[in-house]
């Protein structure tokens, strides 16, 4: 996808919006947010796209939280860079169904990938509203080279 449709779908994006891959439909935002750039993860429907054990296969923010756990995230109140640290948000539609997970790098911007698209870094702002809508929850973990 050009840069003009990306921004066409997100015009918020437009001023920190960097293309940091070619398009691939090989994964998505929650396997990249979750380090794994080999498989489309997504809890429906069952038998098309991988989910992990004993995740309940529900499009529900419960969902995502749980299986954001199980790699060691937990909840924590914002998007400011935590130096140690690295943070995940969750966005949702109205009704509160996920639609998108990014992730931070260690700069505080943030990177996702947009679906079988590209991976892009942006500003966080730059994707609400549009088809992500919110965002709805982050998420922390110790990094695994802090000490």
């Amino acid at each position: 996808m050009s840069r003009a449709k990306i921004v066409a779908l997100f015009p918020s994006v437009k001023k920190s919006l960097f293309i940091s891959s070619p398009e691939t439909p090989g994964y998505n935002c929650v396997g990249f947010a979750a380090g794994d750039d080999t498989r489309w993860w997504w809890p429906q429907p069952p038998n098309v796209a991988y989910w992990p054990p004993g995740i309940p296969r529900a499009l529900q923010l419960s969902s995502f939280v749980a299986l954001f756990a199980t790699l060691g995230y937990e909840d924590c109140d914002g998007e400011e860079f935590e130096d140690g640290f690295e943070k995940i948000v969750i966005f949702a539609d109205a009704n509160g169904t996920p639609t998108h997970v990014a992730r931070q790098v260690a700069s505080g911007s943030w990177t996702s990938k947009l679906g079988p698209l590209e991976d892009i870094r942006h500003s966080l702002r730059g994707l609400l509203g549009g088809p992500y809508g919110h965002i709805v929850r982050f998420m922390r973990r110790r990094r695994q080279d802090a000490r």
